[in-house]
């Protein structure tokens, strides 16, 4: 397996969850904004139908203030959180004890305490458990609770005449009952709702934290690999000196099949110390060489002649539809993960491998392909995790776990399939704009 780099950190998990509940709080203020619109129109027909089917006189232009100020303040909530990334604790709090004053102000229009829809608190304060911090939570049955009790202490201009004795014929048990239908009705419905969207949240979280430790391994695997590059610098040198000495020696220049040898052993040692200036390049140690600015056609030609000579490769196809070239700047990133899946597949199959480049929108798009046995279910399941691998041999599936974090890096991903009736696909995904070289518009 060749040595990948250390890919570039991705976000610090805390930033990430922290997005990942704002998401969840913008969406959660949606579910408010969708429940008040509700309230308003339910609110509507009630007042409708109390006051003409029911004959009880309600106070009409009151109570439509207090609709016509909730519907505005729906409004502005709706053109002020439509585009917002971020919803704190403060602004779902405010908004609940917007709709908790609304409520109280039309229960004291239409009856106080006596009207049975004063069960609609439990409403907000069911609410408040789901949407809010703890502090925040008991705010809102303090308030809920002071509100019931001012209720009961300060008659309206309404009386609502109650005779629960005569069953669903009395207009209060009627009231009653409506309202738990639409109090249940309605936190079956947005509860559920919410309660996905927490779910949602808690499997992003849970994802961040999965590819946080996965960037930790890898961390720990680059500086294990850095040390290692340190220390076989030095020998591989020797080599190179003593082979090039046994270059010039009779015994090797005399006969042709150990001098054939002897370069085939030079090109193996060549390929090592790449290897071993890739990693201390990605370490931040360069050894003499750097990005430099090329474009996507020269850059994937030189990786395909540079593989091509330093693998024993029988049979290999490559094609590059790439289409009008890109100026890029290499990157050793890059190179080693295209490298290190050609590897995987090389050994896979050894008789024949396929690579085409191709380009989809803005996108980069590397395929692998091979004749080999596939990959098995159980791998394709778990593509990309560490230590999953069909080679059977200590360390494996390494390889694909590296290139899928690099690829993750520049903002791609890689995908597999198997082909029919055999073989397996690799196709990578790259944005261009990850690789794609800007130059300053006032630069010379």
């Amino acid at each position: 397996m060749q040595d990948l780099p250390l890919p570039r950190t991705l976000d610090a998990e805390a930033p990430a969850s922290s997005a990942s509940r704002d998401s969840a709080g913008v969406k959660n203020m949606h579910q408010l904004i969708q429940l008040r619109w509700i309230a308003v129109i339910g609110q509507v027909a009630t007042i409708v139908f109390v006051h003409f089917a029911f004959g009880i006189a309600l106070p009409l232009a009151p109570m439509a203030i207090v609709l016509a100020c909730l519907a505005a303040f729906n409004l502005v909530s709706l053109l002020r959180w439509r585009h917002r990334e971020k919803v704190t604790n403060g602004a779902l709090f405010l908004a609940l004890l917007v709709d908790v004053v609304t409520l109280t102000a039309q229960l004291y229009l239409s009856g106080g305490a006596a009207n049975p829809f004063v069960f609609l608190y439990l409403l907000q304060v069911a609410l408040a458990a789901v949407l809010l911090r703890s502090w925040a939570s008991w705010a809102v049955v303090f308030a809920t609770s002071a509100c019931f009790i001012a209720l009961t202490m300060f008659a309206g201009p309404v009386v609502i005449p109650a005779d629960p004795t005569r069953g669903l014929a009395d207009p209060y048990v009627q009231g009653m009952l409506l309202c738990f239908i639409l109090n249940a009705t309605l936190l079956v419905v947005f509860i559920t709702r919410i309660g996905r969207i927490l779910r949602a949240r808690d499997a992003r979280l849970a994802d961040l934290r999965q590819r946080a430790a996965e960037e930790e391994h890898i961390v720990r695997m680059g500086l294990l690999a850095s040390g290692a590059a340190h220390e076989l610098g030095t020998p591989l040198a020797t080599l190179s000196v003593i082979l090039g000495d046994w270059r010039r020696m009779p015994p090797f220049t005399e006969q042709p099949e150990l001098l054939q040898e002897l370069d085939e052993m030079q090109t193996q040692l060549h390929r090592c110390k790449t290897i071993v200036t890739g990693i201390l390049l990605s370490a931040g140690e360069t050894r003499g060489e750097a990005p430099a600015e090329t474009t996507v056609g020269a850059f994937l030609d030189e990786l395909v002649d540079e593989w091509r000579t330093t693998r024993p490769v029988r049979g290999f196809d490559y094609a590059n539809a790439f289409g009008e070239d890109l100026p890029i700047v290499s990157d050793s990133g890059l190179k080693q993960m295209i490298c290190n899946v050609l590897d995987n597949a090389l050994e896979a199959s050894p008789d024949w491998i396929g690579l085409e480049a191709s380009r989809d929108d803005d996108r980069l798009v590397l395929k692998v392909s091979d004749i080999g046995p596939g990959f098995a279910p159980a791998i394709l399941s778990h593509f990309g995790k560490p230590y999953q691998s069909s080679k059977g041999r200590p360390g494996g599936g390494l390889g694909l776990f590296l290139a899928l974090n690099v690829a993750r890096t520049l903002g791609g991903r890689i995908t597999a399939h198997n082909r029919s009736p055999r073989g397996a696909v690799v196709a990578m995904t790259l944005p261009l704009s990850a690789l794609t070289l800007v130059e300053a518009a006032d630069e010379p």
